[in-house]
């Protein structure tokens, strides 16, 4: 599913008297650099609306096609508009192609930060998801890289389990390392409570337990040592100001 007028939808959604320039966050659900976006270029186009209208905006993608942006992210970063967060998931390639195979390669994630974080965007990243038994060991490796590479901050999620992504994810395991599913399984729930997954709003993101500790613990230290526990800078919300009317007709008064 394609929404072709998006930009035209959002020009009017701003122009509306009771929106007030709150923040927009995009791929909260759906990633807006997928590889359909290289065809179709509409978050391009959204980033222009939300330009023209000094809109702020946070973005979070596992693609490096973001950098495709940098100009008009650029422009909106000196007004203090835009955060880009980067998901960084491992940094081995082999595993990256099984568990995101149709997203930038480790490499590539790490070049669009240096990119962003050159052009004078902030970067954050975001290790998601944490994968018990799996990935969680790159912690301090992804710090330091992506550190490196010219990260404000840096964020994590355990991995979440949540309806049919469980037994997705299983049978993914079983498949790709059939040796570590016993082993993953049981950290897995080690971090949920002897389950695969809780809904209550701040343990989901976190978990529980010895081991989740841990892991928020080597979290905590290694963003610390490299800098990343840093605030991102402030969104400028007085700038905002409706964009021109797809009609072309500005208002009188």
């Amino acid at each position: 599913m394609v929404k072709l007028e998006a930009p035209k939808l959002l020009r009017e959604a701003l122009c509306k008297p009771s929106w007030k320039g709150e923040l927009i966050a995009m791929s909260g659900v759906t990633d807006c650099y997928q590889p359909c976006e290289r065809r179709f270029g509409l978050t391009r186009g959204l980033l222009e609306v939300m330009f023209e209208a000094r809109q702020v905006t946070g973005i979070i993608t596992k693609n490096a096609l973001v950098t495709r942006d940098a100009d008009v992210l650029a422009e909106m970063a000196k007004l203090r508009l835009v955060h880009v967060n980067l998901s960084v998931t491992t940094l081995d390639a082999e595993l990256a192609r099984k568990l995101e195979p149709r997203t930038s390669t480790p490499a590539a994630k790490l070049a669009a930060i240096r990119t962003l974080a050159q052009a004078g965007v902030p970067v954050g990243v975001m290790i998601a998801p944490v994968v018990p038994g799996l990935t969680d060991h790159e912690i301090p490796k992804i710090l330091a890289a992506v550190a490196e590479a010219g990260a404000t901050n840096a964020g994590f999620v355990l991995l979440r389990l949540p309806h049919a992504v469980k037994p997705i994810f299983l049978e993914w395991v079983a498949e790709h390392y059939p040796d570590k599913r016993e082993r993953i399984e049981a950290m897995i729930r080690d971090t949920r409570e002897g389950g695969l997954y809780q809904n209550d709003f701040g343990v989901r993101q976190r978990g529980t337990g010895r081991y989740a500790e841990q892991i928020e613990q080597s979290f905590k230290v290694f963003a610390r040592k490299h800098g990343l526990d840093r605030k991102m800078p402030g969104y400028d919300y007085s700038l905002f100001r409706p964009p021109r009317p797809a009609s072309g007709q500005l208002n009188l008064f």
